[in-house]
Parts: C-alpha cells; sequence; structure tokens
C-alpha cells in the first residue's frame, strides 16, 4: 500500500511539473509573437534614426520601446510567471532558463507606466540632442572626430583649453534632462523595492551590487601604484611638450576628451601605419582569417561619418534572427582600427547567439560584459606587431625596434582605462544614491582622485553630463572593465589550450580558424542558455577572475 501510494504521489508531482512546463511553452510562444515584432521594429527604427537623424524615426522607436514596456507591464503576465517561477517544478533547463530571463523584465515592468513611457519619451529627445551636437570652435560647427584629433595632436595650450571648453558645451546643454530621467529612473526602481535606480539595474542584470563595488576596491588597490607611476612618467613628458611646469597640467592636455584613452606618451606613431589604410578590408580579412565571416555584416553597416549622424559607434542586432550592423565614423587612425575590431567583435558574437537552436529569448550574449570581453579581445589587436606585421605590413625590423613601445602602450591604455571606469562606476553609484548632491563637484572629485588629473579652477560645470553614457546608458559603464578582466582570462586559455602557443603578449590568432571555432561553440553560441559566470566557467574551467588581466597588464 505504502509502495502505490508513493507512486501516486510521484505520478502527481510529474503531471504537475509537465502541466507548468506545457502553460510555460503556451506563455513563452504567445510572447515570442507580441515582443518579437515590436523588438524588430524598435531596432530598425533606432538604426534609421541613429544613422540619419530624422525625429520621425526617433518618435517610432519611441512608440515601438513604449508598447514592448506595456507588455512587460501587463501585471496577469508576471502574476502567472511568479506563480510557475515559485512552483518549483519547471525542471527543463532551457525553460528555467527562459522563465528567470523572463521574470526579471516583466519584474522591471511592473512600474507604471505612464511613468515608463514618460522615461522613453525624454530618453528618445535626449538621443536627437546628442545626436544633433556639434562643439562650436573659432565660430564652425566640428565633430568629435575633429575635437579628437585635435587634442591629440596640438601642442598649443590655448587650442587645446578652447577644443576642449567647445566639447564640454553639450552638458549645460543637456544636464537638466539628464537629471530629470535620473529622478524618473529612481521614481521606478522605488516603485518595485529597491533603493534607486542603480541597484535595480545591476540586480536585474544578475550582479549582486556588493560584489561588484568589492571588485571595484580590488582593481583600484591593484592599479592605483602601477597608474601612479605612469601619470607621474605622462606628467614630465608633457611638461616637456607643452612648455609648461606639471603642476599646471590640465584635462585637456591628455590628448583627450575625458582621459579614457591611452595619451601617445611612447615614442610610436600608431596611426602611421593605418594612414590610407581601407579599415574595412583589414577588419573583414583578420576575421575571416580566423574562421568568422563578417562580410554580410559588412555589407548592412554604416560606417563613415556624415552631418546629422550619431558619431558614436555600436553594434546592433536587428532581429535576433543574424541581421546584424555596425555604426561607425571611420577615420583612417589607430583609435578607429581598434574600434572596428572592437564592435565587429559584438557583431560575431551576436550571429552567434542568433543560432537557430537557441530559443528567441536565450539568442542575446551570456551578459552584456560577455560581449564586451569579445570586443576588448579583438580591439587589442591594433596594437599588437605580430597582427600588424600581417594585417598592415608592418616591416619586421620596424616591428622589432617597436614591439617593447607597444606592449608598453597596451599597458598603459588597460590601466588609464580602468581608473577611468572608476570614476564611471563611483559617479553613477552616487548620482543615483543622491541625485541632488552638487554632482559638478562629485565628478571632479572622483576625477581628481582616480585619474589624477588636476581641475580646472574655478571649474563648476556639469562636465559628467557630456558622457553620453551617462545619460542613455545609465549603469552599464562598470561593464567595460568587467569585460576587460574576461578578455585576459579568454584570450589565456586560447593561448594555453587553443592555439597552444602560449603567448600572451605577442599572439594575434590570424590564419587560426580553430579560434573563431571555439568561441563560436563555448562563448557566442550558447547565448544566455547559461548564468554568465556558469557560461565563462564552462569555456575557460574557471569562473570570472582578475588573475589573467593583473598577470597581463599590472605585474
Amino acid at each position: 500500500m505504502k509502495k502505490i501510494y508513493l507512486f501516486l504521489l510521484l505520478s502527481l508531482v510529474m503531471l504537475t511539473s509537465c502541466n507548468h512546463e506545457k502553460e510555460l511553452k503556451s506563455l513563452i510562444s504567445e510572447l515570442e509573437g507580441t515582443l518579437m515584432p515590436l523588438y524588430v521594429e524598435s531596432s530598425k527604427s533606432y538604426w534609421a534614426g541613429t544613422t540619419n537623424g530624422n525625429p520621425e524615426d526617433f518618435q517610432r522607436y519611441a512608440q515601438a520601446s513604449m508598447k514592448t514596456a506595456e507588455i512587460y507591464s501587463d501585471k496577469a503576465i508576471f502574476d502567472k510567471l511568479s506563480r510557475i517561477k515559485k512552483s518549483g517544478r519547471v525542471s527543463n533547463p532551457l525553460l528555467k532558463r527562459q522563465l528567470d530571463i523572463l521574470y526579471l523584465s516583466f519584474l522591471k515592468g511592473q512600474a507604471d507606466t505612464t511613468l515608463q513611457n514618460l522615461i522613453i519619451e525624454k530618453e528618445s529627445l535626449l538621443e536627437q540632442k546628442y545626436a544633433g551636437f556639434r562643439a562650436e570652435f573659432r565660430g564652425k560647427k566640428v565633430n568629435d572626430n575633429f575635437v579628437e584629433n585635435t587634442l591629440r595632436t596640438s601642442t598649443d595650450n590655448r587650442v587645446l583649453e578652447e577644443i576642449w571648453n567647445a566639447h564640454k558645451a553639450i552638458g549645460p546643454y543637456v544636464a537638466e534632462d539628464v537629471l530629470e530621467i535620473v529622478r524618473l529612473r529612481n521614481r521606478l526602481a522605488q516603485s518595485l523595492g529597491f533603493d534607486n535606480y542603480h541597484t535595480m539595474a545591476l540586480t536585474l542584470s544578475e550582479q549582486d551590487p556588493e560584489e561588484i563595488s568589492a571588485l571595484f576596491d580590488e582593481l583600484d588597490e591593484m592599479t592605483r601604484e602601477g597608474f601612479a607611476a605612469l601619470k607621474a612618467d605622462m606628467d614630465k613628458k608633457f611638461a616637456v611638450k607643452y612648455k609648461i611646469p606639471t603642476e599646471k597640467l590640465m584635462p585637456w592636455h591628455f590628448q583627450g576628451r575625458f582621459f579614457q584613452e591611452a595619451p601617445d606618451l611612447y615614442p610610436v606613431d600608431f596611426d602611421q601605419y593605418y594612414k590610407g589604410r581601407n579599415l574595412e578590408t583589414i577588419t573583414t580579412d583578420f576575421y575571416n582569417s580566423i574562421g568568422l565571416n563578417v562580410g554580410t555584416i559588412m555589407m548592412n553597416s554604416d560606417l563613415y561619418p556624415r552631418d546629422g549622424k550619431n558619431q558614436h559607434a555600436y553594434c546592433i542586432d536587428i532581429d535576433h534572427h543574424g541581421d546584424v550592423r555596425v555604426l561607425c565614423n571611420i577615420s583612417d587612425n589607430e583609435q578607429w582600427m581598434s574600434t572596428m575590431l572592437h564592435e565587429f567583435g559584438h557583431a560575431v558574437y551576436a550571429v552567434g547567439h542568433d543560432a537557430a537552436g537557441n530559443p528567441l529569448f536565450l539568442r542575446n550574449a551570456a551578459h552584456s560584459f560577455t560581449t564586451e570581453a569579445v570586443a576588448m579581445l579583438f580591439e587589442r589587436m591594433s596594437r599588437n606587431t605580430e597582427w600588424m606585421k600581417v594585417m598592415v605590413d608592418l616591416p619586421e625590423e620596424e616591428a622589432a625596434a617597436i614591439n617593447e613601445d607597444c606592449i608598453r602602450s597596451l599597458r598603459l591604455q588597460q590601466l588609464v582605462f580602468s581608473r577611468w571606469t572608476q570614476v564611471m562606476y563611483r559617479f553613477e553609484k552616487e548620482m543615483y544614491a543622491d541625485p541632488e548632491q552638487d554632482l559638478n563637484t562629485l565628478w571632479w572629485d572622483l576625477v581628481e582622485k582616480y585619474q589624477l588629473l588636476n581641475r580646472p579652477e574655478g571649474r563648476n560645470q556639469p562636465d559628467w553630463a557630456s558622457k553620453i553614457h551617462v545619460a542613455l546608458y545609465p549603469c552599464y559603464y562598470h561593464n567595460y572593465q568587467l569585460g576587460a578582466l574576461l578578455a585576459s582570462q579568454l584570450h589565456h586559455y586560447i593561448v594555453t589550450n587553443v592555439t597552444k602557443s602560449q603567448d600572451m603578449t605577442g599572439e594575434c590568432y590570424i590564419g587560426n580558424k580553430v579560434v573563431g571555432e571555439w568561441l563560436m561553440e563555448y562563448v557566442f553560441t550558447p547565448g544566455m542558455r547559461y548564468e554568465w559566470n556558469d557560461m565563462i566557467e564552462k569555456a575557460t574551467g574557471e569562473k570570472l577572475t582578475a588573475a589573467y588581466y593583473k598577470m597581463q597588464f599590472v605585474d
């Protein structure tokens, strides 16, 4: 009798489990039918708006986004997902993973729909402001490429200060709009039980805010001493270059709008190797050589600057069926070579996770920082002499002569960027904790502490708002640093187990199709089938670690 009872109980449990899975499958199918067409409409409208600056396209993008938000706000669907999730009766791994992802997406959507739509509308208008802004320098409107080139090449202190200030003029132009959206985002987060939007954004992306903060504290300690030594060396050389005392060096002397890129500290003019080169061809040939064909992506992309076009760079997956595109504003220099390699790294990842065998809701990167890792893995090649010998015909003797400085410049780039991410992460964290504080002062306090830059005397402008990520890609920037850690971890695994060259410094993958095959099988194609740290462990044998970043750039 006892055996019969246990058999009946087990049968009931299995039947209940089957019923929950059947219900979930039906719900997923329904959501695919309603959400995916809106996703495509949103993607196409955003692409059109950022390539031509047409306000009507941005409006269509906003409308599609609002319709999407309306679906995610459906309480009946959220309650159904909650009930199925709490039952613990979904055993199929792919169904369970889709359930987890949909639950988090619908949780965010349970905020007031009117509030969500208001945020979307204001973000769309702000996007247009950033896209349309051009710095005004000595009576002329100039684009970001002109600003960057002037900051990198001019030695006229007055010109440098003027062009830097011209770019920062976007801050006052958008600051109040940004702050209004920050307050609205906080209202949304608090309505869902989070203390602020920053906490919510990390939590809903399957990151523990305390763990991320602890990791940034560890990275701060890890990079502080090495960066300070490099910065002191920079100061000495730039004092000579600009003919001023070191204490008079200002942010505009460090060859960029934000000091997020490595300045030209070493006697290697990287731009000369890319001058007159076709960056499209180089990018295509490199990726093809490692077994990752980018021909179709290249044809569908928009790569050169023009009036009204977004001045930045991004990759977009239009439909989760392989229509992947890249927006760039190419100029024939090393920075844009690096950017092309970066964005097409995102692109090959997207094509991989769009595999037909993946459920639609799992056709994405394991996490936003894992696709950043792949992009960074490849962007580092633009200063690799072994890569340059093949891709830009760098002579053997010249490669040997500049190799040490190339290695040093890459290390400099990593440390400069790491300190910049400290500013971004900590600023956003503090801004969302208290948006009414003196943000202008907070920004420069952080810049002085982590980047060791001098604050311009009497400076009290919303320079934080000149960084588009603060406004439109909130609470994301820390993922670039996590991506840098994972890029080193992936590289270490590749040189140890795939190419087996054991060469962390010179390995450039060219001609090694096994590299593309390994990435496709273990990183790209799994998509979101696993939580991000599980994917990393399955691919490399370890969870995310800073050990290989430290080995490559700090030790």
